[in-house]
């Protein structure tokens, strides 16, 4: 499907039902910088040092941080993997067309409120091994990004997906605070947690983190032959052992937890999008999320 295509189908399907769904109350899933004092509340983890009121602190014996009223007026940055693992799915619908679909639908809200956007793509092919999209407006400036998303090829050659650089970079660009997704399917080792980390304190930080339901719970298939998209490694697999199963989903739910941990402590708010879930339904119960941590707050 083609970007224009898609962008179209999206606005009749998923835009349309979120309008209604939020009335028009995008608060819950973007937030700015805010330049105007609105309040002051006792300090909470992961709020950023910065917003401390030392003197209401040094009064009440007790850290106290400031609250501003939202700035509407940000950039919005995607940072986007596409390294090989983003072309694994199935017949209907892979990583990288979820991420499409994603990219598409944020942006849209975004820039309905005035905000611009850019991108920074993770892209083993290219020679640096990013590609920079300046931040701007405009449904033609949309529709090059999804482009570049539907044709950026992942890379022939074997690789190791390297997000801690990729998020170096991205903390090293982003000087303004801004509002980012990082729209990756976590897959490899942890030393990307205090990069991220980084961007969490400076940036309202939101990881969307894609993945399809196999890579979850194995399939009782029998003899598969399974290829790392990315190393080209292959291994082939009895999917029959019951046991293999079981120590194939002990091993998935530490890595879960793991990745949980390391977004909790880098402060960031983590939205799962899986390859079989209705996206319209994934942002609903991401803002609700949203919701009552600004109730809690």
């Amino acid at each position: 499907m083609s970007a224009e295509a898609l962008l179209q189908q999206l606005e009749w399907t998923v835009l349309r039902r979120l309008d209604g769904l939020l009335q028009g109350d995008h608060k819950t899933l973007f937030r700015g910088s805010g330049l105007e004092l609105a309040d002051l509340r006792e300090y909470q983890a992961h709020d950023d040092v910065r917003h401390i009121d030392w003197n209401v602190t040094a009064r009440m014996q007790t850290p106290f941080v400031r609250e501003h009223q939202e700035d509407r007026e940000i950039s919005a940055w995607f940072l986007l993997d596409l390294s090989g693992s983003m072309d694994f799915g199935s017949s209907s619908q892979t990583k990288r067309q979820v991420m499409m679909s994603f990219v598409g639908v944020m942006a849209k809200l975004l820039m309905k409120r005035g905000n611009r956007i850019g991108a920074l793509l993770l892209s083993p092919s290219e020679p640096t091994g990013y590609k920079y999209i300046p931040a701007r407006m405009g449904r033609r400036h949309l529709l090059h990004v999804l482009h570049l998303l539907e044709t950026t090829p992942a890379s022939a050659q074997p690789h190791q997906t390297q997000l801690s650089n990729w998020l170096t970079r991205a903390n090293g660009m982003l000087k303004r605070r801004s509002c980012v997704f990082v729209v990756s399917d976590f897959m490899g080792t942890f030393d990307w947690a205090s990069e991220m980390s980084a961007l969490g304190r400076r940036h309202d930080t939101i990881a969307a983190r894609l993945y399809h339901p196999a890579e979850m719970k194995l399939p009782n298939a029998g003899l598969m032959l399974l290829q790392d998209s990315e190393t080209s490694e292959q291994i082939l697999l009895d999917t029959a052992d019951a046991k293999f199963r079981a120590r194939y989903e002990s091993l998935v739910e530490a890595r879960e937890q793991q990745l949980a941990t390391s977004f909790a402590q880098a402060g960031v708010d983590a939205l799962e999008l899986s390859t079989d879930e209705d996206l319209a339904g994934a942002l609903m119960r991401f803002s609700e999320l949203r919701k009552r941590r600004v109730w809690r707050a």
